[in-house]
């Protein structure tokens, strides 16, 4: 079985936003080499989910792991995202799709906020 990540953010207008997922993509990849990772754009940005799930096929993903990159439960993570992702999947035979929470509380976020604050408390 040949195992690819698909990292999905909303999208954005501004490069900058959008690029700062592809960096992720870039550092998740690094300690993933055995998996393809690739990014998605919900709106407003390509590649779009249908893209990004045709992307990890051409690579030969006949699995692909969907992480929401977002922080919470939400319209988006609950129902776009996986009615996007359902819609694209169907166009590949025997392609397996699995959708994972987004971030949610994790103590490993709240040692970024911490961190963040006190960048500006200096």
């Amino acid at each position: 079985m040949t195992r690819a990540i698909l990292l999905v953010d909303h999208g954005s207008r501004r490069e900058e936003a959008n690029a700062l997922l592809e960096q992720v993509v870039e550092e998740l990849q690094k300690r993933v080499p055995d998996r393809r990772v690739r990014a998605a754009h919900l709106d407003l940005a390509h590649p779009t989910i249908a893209e990004g799930i045709d992307a990890c096929v051409a690579d030969g993903a006949d699995e692909i792991i969907v992480h929401p990159y977002f922080l919470g439960p939400g319209n988006h993570t609950i129902r776009d995202i996986p009615e996007r992702v359902a819609a694209a999947a169907a166009r590949h035979t025997g392609l397996r799709v699995r959708i994972t929470e987004p971030l949610g509380l994790h103590g490993k976020l709240l040692d970024v906020i911490l961190e963040r604050i006190e960048e500006v408390s200096r």
